[in-house]
């Protein structure tokens, strides 16, 4: 499927390769040598900023590329993963665990654990959470933007990922969250233009609205219980645990957060990243719910992307589509590897390497492990190579449902629940993965969001058990800890930013009512 470049499409593509490269160095410039500066851009960010940032993290070729080939495949259920964060996992993190991240100053997820726990729990995260990240938020979305790339533009796998790891990872690792942060509201920008392109030219290409119309009678986001990807019985686990971890307790969506300007400008962000994972997600699902008129049979379904391209745009239109396509793949690297190397800095080289290192030390660690990082994200990539047997963004959703039922277990007794003690989060955590593989090898047919749920209520179970036999922490210690209905209000100090409009729980209700009414619409 090799595409030929016209001149334009070649321009502009390098162009903004380029472009992000030069922003990327130039915002890495004003970075002072703190860890707060390094890791958390100094605590300056705006609430547009938060929000833009988070999705732009998020959305990225897991979701151009392989969650349009799943919704090609299996259709609207596709959207279900993405819409659940809104009514699960981000409304954990801004009415559950924000107002406590915010208050306790923290850097990373681990500390709230070492402080809610101890050391144990929290390197018990940063094991699980590091595998995570290289495995499937780096590994994976580096596999599916350079299949693209070859498919496209007959690129070798291996090459286009390492240039596209290299380039990020350059001024992901000079300029740390800052460098991040700007580099990914340029790439949001031009990741939204390129897929608004693609869509509309798809949807056209389909017969337009009607053909929308005559598609959304076979809407479905409930699915039956014996489907095996998505059965409804996701909804009482699987989904709930994935969710809770990504959005809620994971360091790569929270860390946008911890560098709010404020708790509200925070609050205020988590809703406005809402509204555009609303969006984004219809954007790229929609066409791929109308190609199957226009493509009815693919050898894969993540090659739909590259379809869609090579045979709809005109010239000028495929370098921007495919910008937008290098934009989400940049943007989740850049966020992935910093992530990293921040709990790598904070909760492994500080407490236990070098506990006395300057600011200027633990900076210079966090650059070197951000190239570990990149050499060991490649080596999955090319594992990942031969792991094309189904769509890979249901391989991403099948490896977080391995690593995070006892993180999301941990997370939520240990702020709800004040009798949960260190060694039943540790019991939670260390579990998970056996727990999964005898469940995967038990039960090889049980469709992975089953098997993810029963993994996190066992976790939970297994957790308030060991619980209930050893001794809790006293009240002293659990100050400011626990939730309680007060965290739900902003601090005196800050209420004023939150009259009339400027509430964020008036926000949060349209965009929950919005999704709420199409799960109904399309149960």
């Amino acid at each position: 499927m090799k595409l030929d470049l016209t001149f334009l499409d070649a321009a502009i593509f390098l162009l903004y390769i380029i472009l992000v490269f030069v922003v990327g160095i130039y915002t890495s410039r004003g970075v002072k040598r703190t860890k707060r500066d390094y890791f958390l851009a100094g605590d300056k960010l705006p609430w547009w900023m938060i929000g833009g940032s988070i999705i732009a993290a998020n959305i990225s070729s897991h979701h151009l590329v392989g969650a349009m080939g799943v919704a090609y495949n299996r259709g609207f259920v596709a959207i279900a993963m993405e819409w659940g964060a809104i009514l699960i996992g981000f409304n954990a993190l801004l009415w559950i665990f924000l107002p406590f991240y915010i208050r306790n100053g923290f850097y990373t997820m681990p500390e709230f654990l070492q402080k809610r726990f101890g050391a144990g729990a929290r390197m018990t995260y940063s094991v699980l959470v590091l595998l995570t990240y290289i495995l499937v938020e780096i590994g994976a979305v580096l596999y599916l933007g350079a299949l693209s790339l070859h498919s496209l533009l007959g690129i070798p796998i291996i090459t286009s990922a390492l240039v596209i790891s290299v380039a990020t990872g350059i001024y992901t690792i000079a300029g740390g969250l800052k460098a991040v942060i700007w580099t990914e509201m340029m790439q949001l920008g031009v990741l939204v233009l390129g897929g608004m392109v693609l869509s509309i030219a798809t949807i056209n290409a389909a017969g337009g609205l009607p053909t929308i119309i005559e598609s959304s009678k076979n809407w479905h986001i409930i699915l039956p219980a014996n489907d095996p990807d998505f059965p409804w019985t996701m909804y009482l686990g699987g989904t709930l645990c994935i969710s809770v971890f990504y959005c809620a307790t994971n360091q790569f969506i929270v860390q946008r957060t911890l560098a709010a300007k404020s708790e509200w400008h925070a609050r205020i962000g988590i809703i406005f990243g809402d509204y555009l994972k609303f969006l984004v997600p219809l954007m790229i699902t929609i066409p791929a719910l109308v190609a199957p008129k226009l493509f009815p049979v693919l050898d894969k379904p993540d090659l739909l992307f590259p379809t869609l391209v090579k045979n709809l745009l005109p010239a000028g239109l495929v370098g921007l589509v495919m910008a937008g396509l290098i934009a989400a793949v940049m943007s989740h690297l850049s966020g992935a590897i910093n992530s990293c190397t921040t709990i790598l800095t904070m909760d492994i080289y500080l407490p236990y390497i070098n506990k006395k290192a300057t600011d200027s030390q633990s900076v210079k660690f966090g650059r070197i492990s951000g190239v570990l990082i990149i050499a060991l994200s490649i080596l999955c990539t090319i594992l990942l190579i031969e792991h094309s047997d189904k769509p890979v963004f249901l391989y991403l959703l099948s490896a977080y449902g391995l690593f995070t039922p006892g993180i999301a277990a941990m997370f939520l007794l240990g702020i709800l629940w004040k009798r949960t003690t260190h060694a039943g989060a540790l019991t939670a955590g260390i579990l998970t993965i056996p727990l999964s593989f005898l469940i995967e090898y038990l039960f090889p047919n049980m469709p992975f969001m089953n098997r993810t749920g029963i993994v996190f209520w066992s976790c939970i179970l297994m957790c308030a058990g060991v619980s209930l036999l050893t001794k809790p922490k006293s009240a002293k210690e659990l100050v400011g800890m626990i939730w309680n209905r007060a965290s739900l209000q902003l601090l005196p100090s800050e209420r004023i930013q939150q009259k009339g409009m400027r509430n964020p729980f008036i926000w949060w209700a349209i965009i929950t009512g919005m999704v709420l009414f199409f799960y109904v619409r399309y149960a």
